[in-house]
Order: C-alpha cells, then sequence, then structure tokens
C-alpha cells in the first residue's frame, strides 16, 4: 500500500530498522537531560542546517505539532496583534486562533488562482506585531512563489516580523529562509516521520524581538525555550523517538537542492498529464499558484469516490478534498519519502482507468 494522502503521509521505509536502533540503543527511555540528548540535538539541529541549507545563524526549535506554534507565536510574539494573508482552510485556522489570544488580529482572504497583491493589503498596519502567510497551503493544494515571499518581506510595516506556515513544503523544496523571520513544519509531510514533532526556525531579528518581549507566561514561551535551547535541550519533555528518527532520516537523505528538483520534475508530469485529462482536471487552474508538493484535482463527486475506491483496490491511498472541496477534489502528497515507483504506478492507474 502507498499512500498519497497529504499528512500523516508516507514514511521513509527506513523507519522500520530506525525504529529497531532506536529500541535497541535506549532512546526510548534515554534521559532528556543528559549528554548524551544533548549529544543527539546539537547533531539534529546541524544536519537540519547542512540538509536543508538553513543559515547557520537561525535558531531551530522543537515541538509538538504546527497547531502549538500558533499557539507560541501569538503568546511570544504577538503583544498587540498580527495579520494573516490566507486562501485557505489552515491559513484561516491560524487566524481564529491567534485571534482568539489577540483580539485585534486582523485577517484577509485571497483567492486560491490568485497571486496576492502584497503592496496593497488593507489592515496591515503600524501596530502590527507579525505578518503570517501560508507558503504552502495543504487543504487546496497552492503555493506562494519565493517572489510573494520577497515582496511581503520588503512589505513590512514598522517593526513586524514575518511568519511562513511551511508545512507541508519544508524539507520538500528549497525555501529561501533569508526572506523571512519564521518558519515552521509538522514532520508528518516533507520530512517523512510519524506525526508528533515540529521544527520552527527563527532568524536574529526574530530572536532579538523575543529576548525583547520577553514573555515567561507559560511552558511552551519562547524565552524559555531559546534559553534552554542554547544548550541544546527543552523547556518540556520532548519527543525524543521523533528527534532521533529526524536525525537519522536527515543524515540518509541528499540535500534540498537534490531533492527540491526531483519533486518538481513529478509534480510537473503529473500537472502535464492532468492538464491534457479530459475526466480530471487540476483544481488549481493558475500554473503561479499551483504547489509542487500537493497536487489537487477536481471533478464531479460521483467521480471523485469512484476514483478513490478504485485506487485503493490497487494499493493506491489518495487523499480526500478537505474543507468546501472536499466532496469535489482529492489531492496527491508529492513528498520525498514516496518512491517513484508509487507515482508511476499512480500515472499508469489514471492512464488505464480514466483517460
Amino acid at each position: 500500500m502507498y499512500t498519497f494522502n497529504p499528512g500523516p503521509s508516507q514514511v521513509y521505509p527506513q523507519v522500520r530498522q530506525y525504529l529497531q536502533d532506536a529500541f535497541d540503543e535506549g532512546w526510548l527511555s534515554a534521559q532528556h537531560r543528559g549528554e548524551r540528548f544533548v549529544q543527539l540535538m546539537r547533531q539534529t539541529v546541524q544536519e537540519l542546517k547542512n540538509k536543508l541549507n538553513i543559515p547557520q545563524d537561525y535558531t531551530v526549535f522543537f515541538m509538538s505539532s504546527a497547531t502549538e506554534c500558533w499557539e507560541v507565536l501569538a503568546q511570544s510574539l504577538t503583544p498587540t496583534k498580527s495579520f494573516h494573508l490566507y486562501n485557505g482552510a489552515f491559513g484561516e485556522k491560524w487566524f481564529d486562533y491567534a485571534k482568539e489570544l489577540r483580539p485585534e488580529s486582523v485577517g484577509l482572504k485571497f483567492g486560491v488562482d490568485e497571486v496576492p497583491d502584497v503592496y496593497n493589503l488593507p489592515g496591515l498596519d503600524e501596530k502590527t506585531d507579525l505578518v503570517c502567510i501560508t507558503q504552502n497551503e495543504t487543504s487546496n493544494a497552492t503555493q506562494l512563489r519565493d517572489g510573494v515571499v520577497l515582496n511581503m518581506y520588503n512589505r513590512l510595516p514598522g517593526n513586524a516580523l514575518l511568519a511562513v506556515d511551511a508545512t507541508s513544503s519544508l524539507a520538500g523544496i528549497q525555501l529561501k529562509y533569508i526572506k523571512a523571520d519564521i518558519w515552521y513544519a509538522s514532520v508528518q509531510k516533507c520530512f517523512g516521520l510519524p506525526a508528533g514533532l515540529s521544527v520552527m526556525l527563527l532568524s536574529p531579528r526574530a530572536i532579538e524581538r523575543v529576548r525583547k518581549i520577553n514573555e515567561r507566561r507559560h511552558y511552551n514561551s519562547l524565552m524559555a525555550q531559546y534559553e534552554k535551547m542554547l544548550n541544546y535541550q527543552t523547556t518540556h519533555t520532548p519527543n525524543v523517538l521523533d528527534i532521533y528518527l529526524l536525525s537519522r532520516t536527515l543524515a540518509d537523505r541528499p540535500a534540498i537542492k537534490a531533492v527540491h528538483q526531483h519533486l518538481q520534475d513529478r509534480a510537473n508530469k503529473l500537472y502535464d498529464y492532468f492538464d491534457q485529462a479530459t475526466q480530471l482536471s487540476p483544481l488549481i487552474t493558475n500554473p503561479e499558484a499551483r504547489s509542487t508538493t500537493v497536487i489537487g484535482l477536481q471533478g464531479p463527486p460521483a467521480l471523485i469516490e469512484e476514483v478513490k475506491r478504485r485506487a485503493l483496490a490497487q494499493g493506491l491511498q489518495l487523499g480526500s478534498g478537505y474543507g468546501t472541496w472536499k466532496p469535489t477534489s482529492l489531492r496527491i502528497a508529492n513528498f520525498p519519502a514516496i518512491p517513484d515507483a508509487a507515482f508511476e504506478q499512480l500515472v499508469q492507474f489514471f492512464a488505464r482507468e480514466f483517460a
């Protein structure tokens, strides 16, 4: 069985051996304050920076999920309000969550086939602490290109920081980290690992703001986490197993430049095929807005259910649509852990049964 569900998704096949190794090496009962764990954290952070081309002066944090990142950013880096630019369910949920903690926060929705004009955004003012964008929207298979992120960074008002949700793209495509202050992602997508861990990256500018605000009211406050990470530790008991698995997969995977090109080639192949197909078509019609790592397809509800049913019978689990797109779409994860053989089988399945 191959799963193309966009999260939790296919894990690397090597994870089976890594799990056995973790048990044999005693990591399941390792002391998270001990020197052995500190060395694991140090190694994992360096592997992340080397393999994903993350700037050496960015600080890495480990949390439980992308949802926890929403909470931490609202608590520790948003004294007044945040501004959220979104076009899908997860970007909107981030806004809703932030608004519960910071009621003055503002949200602005744009269309799924639209490339937003970041230089003309209503509601973005000098009181904004944090500007929040979703680089890859898992719910509708859209993506903001590097140029949009760069323009948004150049457009920041006052002392605002730019935070980027890259949950379904980080570790899959090459990102220009210096063009934002905060990036985060969960590991159950492009990292090819079991859920229960997220990675957050903060620029020196963001760390300076963390120290200035000095918010310490929560167990996961960023200031407390930063102080612990100076010694490669965490404020609370971490997911030692997932951190160990992350270290192992990073050591075995190629550099992000090669991963990026490989996923781009596979995405182009699928988009080229479905642009010419007669029954199913890409959910996003504007090529400039299409995601590399999550491919969305649309069709009549009965056809969508038939495609998923027949694919599953052949060992291919496709992802369902999400939210308002659920009955009329499906999603195909294009994550690094999914082997090329699975994609070939998928293309042959569509060519044979839904040409």
